[in-house]
């Protein structure tokens, strides 16, 4: 089941655009990022997930204001999909299996992210301030890829990261990486690549039926396994 978990993470961390010109602090910074989401309607990456030993890679895709799909490979077939109310996660197993869950917008939390609203919750929910300052830096991993860090520490428990660390690439003006810590202590990376903006997707991409066959667990946020 952990591989779901990755995925479930990610649809709160979708990759914002954001304008670096003129920040004077933090917080201005983040109001930016949000002002430029709002033109944005459609997104899509390449996405690279890391926790320990375990790594995941694929495509997101994202039409605003809340559908969301990701595609892995690997692991191949497995598809979550965020259709705005409901959420899909499909593990092709051997046994293949559906998990399925009810989500409105403002419990899901991750997808809602995804949107100028989303990232008004994200200010109100958590303190941000520059890890180096607002210049540049060298990104890990990524020689001569410069980016502004941005961190993000939670105001309440009831979020589920207690902080997240957005690497801003300043001159794509898009966001290259995110490294987040959950409530029990995991860190979670994100890395994208070959980002696509307003390209036209389909919001029929989001209409996902399952392989006929598999076995569907209903409520699966819900279950202690």
């Amino acid at each position: 089941m952990k591989s779901w978990f990755f995925a479930l993470a990610l649809s709160g961390l979708l990759i914002f655009p954001a304008h670096s010109q003129g920040i004077v602090t933090a917080d201005q910074f983040l109001q930016r990022v949000s002002e430029h989401y709002a033109s944005i309607r459609d997104y899509e990456a390449n996405i690279a997930v890391r926790s320990g030993n375990m790594s995941m890679s694929g495509t997101v895709s994202h039409v605003s204001p809340s559908l969301l799909r990701i595609d892995f490979a690997p692991p191949t077939n497995q598809v979550i999909v965020f259709s705005g109310n409901e959420l899909v996660v499909f593990l092709p197993g051997p046994p293949p299996v559906v998990l399925n869950q009810a989500v409105s917008q403002s419990r899901m939390g991750g997808a809602n992210l995804a949107s100028a609203e989303g990232l008004t919750l994200l200010r109100r929910n958590y303190v941000p301030t520059f890890v180096t300052g607002p210049n540049p830096v060298p990104l890990e991993g990524s020689p001569g890829e410069q980016v502004v860090r941005i961190r993000l520490t939670r105001r309440f428990v009831t979020e589920g990261f207690r902080e997240l660390i957005l690497s801003v690439n300043p001159a794509t003006n898009l966001i290259r990486r995110i490294e987040g810590t959950t409530i029990a202590g995991v860190n979670v990376q994100f890395d994208f690549t070959n980002i696509r903006v307003n390209q036209g997707i389909p919001e029929m991409r989001f209409a996902y039926t399952p392989p006929a066959g598999a076995n569907t667990i209903h409520n699966f946020m819900l279950r202690d396994n």
